[in-house]
């Protein structure tokens, strides 16, 4: 029997537990510690719209173990960091489903600065630095864009470096607003701003105009400014004295802007519209903090024209409103040129800051009231975006059936609907038997749906595609006595090198988008393409991007290499006068 002590008393914490609340950077170790077991198997994915974006790691993965270089070998649409941090995450995991690598690796320097912040904010709250860190911890682990570009659930695949940048810019943004330890300041402001230059240009534009904000309002000293802002050029330096990276990232950077010629304007509007639904409440909130601080603003308006200094300069500067304004401002030029992000997220340590501070120093309940609620507003779409996602993406999978494959390695880790699993080989019997159908679509500039690449029988189909290459390859070499060493593809990524142990050609680009990201290719593109032991065109279907891209390539390929019909749904340019191998076939 128990006594009446023994059922009254509530069990006492565990000292793990205790422990764990009290530490939220043991919880941050806790999680990386889990990531790093999951990867250690592999994990299938639900297939998702655009899943082939992130197949560009593997091929980039593949190209630096060969000793290409980004952007100094091979253009790139975005920065080097994400591809040698994948490529050094697989080299440790290499069983780990590439999706999950693709989207984890920048943890490698996130985690570092989230850590840097919490340290500092956990001195002062723990339950301030839990705020801070849950959805840092959320956003970066769960792999999904904030965005909907396709009605049925599945993993997003793309986007992922946009998403690695929006990461960054919130450990920029809690060590901009939360962080009162100058050297930590500096330590965090210059790691993040020298990450975001090599994920993406735009982010670090992004990432400026959040530091111009906190230096104007006087957060980020003229001091600690100056010694991030070293700490930047020195390792910028130590890139291009090493290996020429600066340089030839900027010049990839202008071609790029060659491409896409088109008006700003249009792209911000866009970028506007697609998160109305989270920079709304957001732009209220501004209104709302300019008139409760309107009084304030004022006072250091005008001790500003009394006696201007850089202590009134901030004065006038640090104002929530003014705050919010930037950072909005700064997410905006951001998201003008992405395709798939966990947009503004950033936003969430300011709001936070600025519902604290609010019902600190508000005066009437009221204000207080519409600060919180407005900040809720802005704050939870994000958040419920992605957690919705991956939910639909991981429950709706239970039914789903794996993708059956030979060849694929990690990269055929994914599972589908049955019915479009189905549909998938179907339409890839319709798109061989009908070809002229689609040079019709081809011919004339369009699409055989307008969300082709989103369609997920299309991915599913695409990588079956693939696996019956390999093996008609393979076969091809043991008929023939040859081994292709270099492999192309004319699609807008080549996994084929990755897949069978051998080389993608130098100088090419990844991520072949004909209409954005291709620039017109020089000497050196013609040269290595012309050298290349085979280049597969894809034909199932055939589209007017494909089209687009072979007719670059078509003249370097024609003189010196023979078209064949290696499956129903490949064609190949094979190099001709190619020497009998004795490995061939390996």
């Amino acid at each position: 029997m128990h006594s009446r002590t023994d059922i009254d008393t509530p069990a006492k914490p565990t000292g793990a537990v205790v422990l764990l609340a009290r530490s939220p950077l043991l919880l941050l170790a806790l999680v990386l510690g889990v990531l790093a077991v999951l990867l250690s198997f592999t994990i299938p994915q639900p297939i998702g719209p655009m899943f082939w974006d992130h197949y560009l790691y593997l091929d980039a993965a593949n190209r630096i173990r060969d000793g290409q270089i980004p952007s100094v070998d091979f253009f790139t649409p975005v920065g080097a960091l994400g591809y040698y941090l994948f490529t050094g995450l697989q080299g440790i995991f290499p069983n780990g489903q590439p999706l999950l690598l693709a989207s984890w690796c920048l943890l490698l320097a996130t985690g570092p600065l989230i850590a840097l912040v919490v340290a500092d904010v956990q001195k002062r709250s723990t339950a301030l630095a839990y705020a801070i860190l849950l959805p840092f911890l959320a956003f970066s682990v769960l792999p999904f864009n904030t965005g909907d570009f396709y009605p049925y659930p599945g993993s997003d695949g793309f986007g992922i470096y946009n998403r690695q940048v929006c990461q960054l810019l919130y450990a920029l943004a809690a060590a901009l607003v939360h962080v009162r330890d100058r050297r930590l300041l500096v330590a965090t402001v210059a790691g993040a701003m020298a990450a975001l230059f090599f994920v993406k240009i735009t982010g670090a534009v992004a990432g400026t105009l959040m530091c111009l904000m906190a230096f104007a309002a006087g957060r980020l000293p003229f001091r600690s400014a100056i010694a991030a802002g070293l700490v930047v050029i020195a390792v910028l330096a130590i890139v291009e004295v090493a290996f020429g990276g600066v340089s030839a990232y900027l010049s990839d950077i202008l071609a790029l802007l060659s491409v896409n010629d088109g008006s700003l304007l249009p792209r911000l509007l866009q970028a506007a519209s697609l998160n109305a639904g989270l920079l709304i409440p957001a732009g209220l909130l501004c209104l709302v903090l300019f008139g409760s601080h309107l009084t304030s603003f004022t006072q250091s308006l005008r001790q500003f024209g009394k006696s201007p200094s850089m202590t009134a300069i901030g004065r006038t500067f640090d104002q929530p409103f003014f705050w919010l304004a930037a950072f909005v401002v700064a997410g905006i030029v951001f998201e003008s040129q992405n395709t798939g992000s966990q947009a503004f997220i950033f936003l969430l340590p300011l709001l936070l800051k600025l519902a604290i501070d609010e019902v600190a120093t508000a005066k009437t309940r009221p204000a207080v009231i519409a600060v919180a609620i407005l900040a809720l507003a802005a704050a939870l779409p994000p958040v419920t975006a992605v957690a919705q996602k991956s939910a639909r993406a991981w429950i709706g999978a239970v039914n789903n059936v794996p993708l059956e494959s030979r060849n694929l390695k990690t990269m055929g880790a994914v599972n589908v609907r049955p019915i479009l699993a189905l549909r998938a080989e179907r339409l890839r019997t319709i798109y061989a038997t009908e070809r002229s159908a689609f040079h019709a679509f081809a011919k004339a500039g369009e699409l055989p749906s307008f969300l082709l690449y989103s369609d997920f029988d299309f991915q599913a189909g695409w990588l079956m595609n693939v696996d019956g290459a390999i093996d008609a390859l393979r076969a091809y070499e043991a008929s023939n006595r040859v081994r292709f060493e270099s492999i192309f593809n004319v699609d807008f990524t080549n996994p084929f090198p990755w897949l069978m142990n051998r080389r993608a050609p130098r100088h090419v680009a990844i991520g072949a988008d004909p209409f954005r990201a291709i620039p017109p290719p020089d000497e050196d593109v013609r040269a290595a393409i012309a050298a290349v032991d085979i280049a597969l065109v894809p034909t199932c279907p055939v589209t007017n991007v494909n089209q687009t891209l072979l007719s670059l390539y078509l003249p370097s390929l024609e003189p010196g290499h023979s078209r064949i019909t290696l499956t129903r749904c490949y064609d190949a340019f094979v190099r001709n006068g190619l020497k009998p191998a004795a490995n061939a076939g390996g």
